[in-house]
């Protein structure tokens, strides 16, 4: 039977992360929402598997996120450049209004790849104790909700092609680079990179493909 594996060090590094918070209207946001769903989709689900569905994702972290593509510090790919132009221009109270919007909505759900998402289930729920790789759900929770506290972000439901896209980049340390190539650092990202650089390419299609059909 597989462990639940979490090593000391990555436990310690997200117990010492500070919680976010973002406080704002989600009635407000839903005003303010209409650009954000040309891509992004009606109520946040999105239609494109290269641009990730937002629907139910908590607050804190799609805060946090606009931020950093606000402040150009997440813009070294053609959609992460889009986003930063997408948020120039909002203010906090716009970043938190979205967030609160973006978190009450309900992801329609997808479906899983039947060729792969055992072998994705087994990793995120239980890791690889041969490889000292912690399971998912230590982090973003059994049913993929995440942990808002934390601003982990919720994963269930969202496209596979997007999921395996981010996992790649954090493996090569490209998700937080400016469009210069200058490395930015939030405060989980090496926790990501340390992670994403065990697995193989069959690992991250596996795991994508169970987040897409976790419910």
């Amino acid at each position: 039977m597989r462990k639940n594996l979490a090593p000391l060090a990555i436990l310690a590094l997200a117990a010492a992360l500070p919680a976010a918070h973002a406080q704002g209207s989600a009635d407000a946001g839903a005003a303010k929402a209409g650009v954000c769903i040309a891509c992004h989709g009606p109520n946040g689900n999105s239609t494109n598997p290269e641009w990730p569905n937002l629907a139910g994702q908590n607050a804190a972290y799609i805060a946090e996120q606009l931020r950093l593509f606000r402040a150009g510090q997440r813009s070294s790919t053609p959609n992460a450049m889009v986003m930063t132009a997408q948020a120039a221009a909002l203010s906090d109270e716009d970043i938190a209004d979205l967030g609160a919007y973006f978190a009450t909505q309900t992801p329609s759900g997808l479906e899983a790849d039947p060729s792969y998402w055992k072998a994705g289930e087994a990793l995120y729920r239980g890791g690889d104790q041969a490889r000292e790789l912690p399971a998912c759900m230590a982090c973003h929770g059994p049913v993929g909700r995440g942990n808002p506290a934390a601003a982990y972000p919720a994963l269930r439901a969202q496209h596979s092609v997007y999921t395996a896209q981010q996992l790649t980049e954090y493996a090569n340390a490209a998700r937080y680079k400016d469009a210069t190539g200058a490395s930015h650092d939030p405060k989980n990202a090496h926790m990501m990179e340390t992670i994403a650089k065990q697995l193989t390419a069959e690992d991250i299609r596996n795991l994508a493909s169970y987040i897409q059909g976790m419910r």
